[in-house]
């Protein structure tokens, strides 16, 4: 099973890499949608043997928020605002893609080194979630659309799962549910300041938030 869980994370964090390297803001939420549903599977695949209700309940409502629910908020919002891609980044395409497939590496041998338990010295879970992290840190400094930075926060966020995935034995799921909860409510009150500022600037371009005066 480890295979087939290492396998699925190997697809997230190849998204990662996806999100960073692509222009248009679709394919950056449909990278950001498919690596949500990819998290939804693993509680699965790591609890397939004792299998209960409220790993089933987590798995449907984090595939529902990251993959359905959330994306069609961001699409809407790229909708409404009328714009289909990041033009000038802080930090350019090829030096994002390039941070973020150094980050991998160094995650990969970073988790080699940490004190892991055997269950989890053998999977990808430590350095996936560090991966995400990063990708989403880099998204959230070196993007200029705020769609762009809502994404790499629900990134970021997906990294900070994938590690409680970890402690799915001694962690409650109830925890894991609250997670979920705060990312849903964090992203709808992103979607107003998404829309006050476009409402405001007739753009998304944060950059434009730094002529406000009193």
């Amino acid at each position: 099973m480890s295979g087939t869980l290492n396998l699925v994370i190997g697809l997230a964090m190849g998204l990662n890499l996806i999100a960073l390297g692509s222009s248009r803001l679709p394919m950056l939420i449909r990278a950001m949608s498919v690596q949500g549903v990819l998290l939804g599977v693993m509680p699965l695949l790591m609890e397939s043997e004792r299998l209960d209700w409220r790993i089933v309940l987590v798995a449907l409502a984090t595939m529902a928020g990251k993959g359905v629910l959330i994306p069609g908020l961001l699409r809407r919002a790229m909708r409404a605002a009328n714009i289909e891609r990041e033009i000038e980044p802080f930090i350019g395409f090829v030096p994002s893609l390039l941070l973020g497939a150094l980050g991998t590496i160094t995650a990969v041998a970073l988790a080699r080194a940490l004190p892991l338990l055997p269950e989890h010295a053998g999977t990808l879970l430590v350095p996936g979630s560090l991966a995400a992290i990063l990708t989403g840190f880099i998204l959230l400094i070196g993007r200029t659309k705020a769609i762009s930075q809502v994404c790499g926060y629900l990134i970021l966020e997906n990294g900070i799962y994938l590690f409680g995935l970890v402690l799915i034995h001694s962690t409650p799921l109830l925890v894991e549910s609250g997670i979920l909860l705060d990312v849903t409510v964090g992203v709808f009150i992103i979607g107003i300041i998404v829309d006050r500022i476009q409402r405001a600037f007739d753009s998304l371009d944060t950059r434009k938030l730094t002529t406000l005066r009193e």
